[in-house]
């Protein structure tokens, strides 16, 4: 019997991924394990190490190793995995990744969830609901916030599928105290300010990984696919990703990132060994370790 399968076909396992710098990488966030295959050969998918998943423009962008790829097929044809990012659902959208097409994924930090491809008027009437509700609202919050930036340190504003916006920033230019000050005025009015490298979001609290996670998990419940008692295993590397960490049962998060800057850690967290991509194919291994093996689930 497939341990990952309770009696009657009912999963045992849920798995939540984040994408970006948790399950793929741009060659920047490579690390130096891939830098001598680089330096050899450009379109490093050629040389069979690395697998790419995503092209922007025609040209490769994000990547996972081989070894990682062939794990995540595997694993997807036996458990529900939920990609969970905060991609927009047309970034989302570009890339290939191995296991899809996926029954479930959320986009927009959790504004969105994608059934079979097709993003659900229900969830995000009410995250938009939600939103109205418990603070200012998206038009309020860039309209304060472009009279804050200037051209010396911001290279682009975008506005992620009208539930949120983020700066794409040169970082040793940004004010010293820009995040903090600003993020205390957001947080007095229902949103958050987190810095993932080039990038500041701005997001309502009520766009949030951890609910959209919840709602996917109560309905493959309630259509029988879930068990009631299945675990949740969950990985991420940023701020944004930490509520939703700290909701799974169990949770696993890379050894860089801004997580790791902010030492951030919790009773049910793993932190990788590896750094880079090699941690993406750590954080893989480990939801094999505890979806697919008879021992991780304490199944006979």
């Amino acid at each position: 019997m497939n341990p990952a399968l309770a009696p009657h076909g009912r999963r045992r396992v849920l798995i939540a991924t984040d994408l970006d710098r948790t399950m793929i990488y741009s060659r920047a966030a490579f690390g130096d394990v891939v830098e001598r295959l680089i330096a050899e050969n450009p379109d490093i998918a050629a040389a069979g190490s690395a697998v790419c998943v995503e092209h922007l423009d025609g040209a490769p962008l994000s990547f996972l190793l081989a070894s990682a790829a062939r794990r995540l097929r595997g694993l997807a044809e036996s458990v529900p995995v939920v990609p969970t990012t905060t991609r927009t659902i047309a970034q989302f959208q570009r890339i290939r990744l191995p296991g899809a097409p996926w029954r479930y994924a959320i986009t927009s930090n959790g504004g969105n969830i994608l059934r079979d491809g097709e993003p659900d008027p229900q969830w995000r009437a009410s995250v938009a609901a939600e939103v109205e509700a418990s603070g200012v609202v998206l038009a309020e919050v860039t309209s304060r916030l472009r009279g804050l930036i200037d051209d010396s340190w911001v290279d682009k504003f975008r506005v992620a599928d009208e539930l949120f916006c983020y700066l794409v920033v040169r970082p040793d230019a940004v004010p010293r105290d820009f995040v903090a000050t600003w993020g205390a005025w957001c947080a007095q009015r229902g949103w958050s300010v987190s810095q993932q490298g080039r990038k500041i979001y701005m997001m309502p609290n009520a766009v949030c990984k951890s609910a959209a996670v919840a709602e996917v998990r109560r309905r493959l419940h309630e259509s029988g696919e879930l068990s009631a008692e299945a675990t949740l295993l969950a990985a991420g590397d940023g701020a944004l990703d930490a509520e939703m960490l700290r909701a799974a049962d169990l949770a696993i998060r890379p050894r860089h990132g801004e997580l790791e800057y902010l030492s951030w850690t919790n009773p049910n967290l793993t932190i990788t060994e590896a750094v880079g991509i090699r941690a993406g194919e750590e954080i893989i291994e480990w939801f094999y370790d505890h979806s697919m093996r008879p021992a991780a689930l304490g199944v006979e």
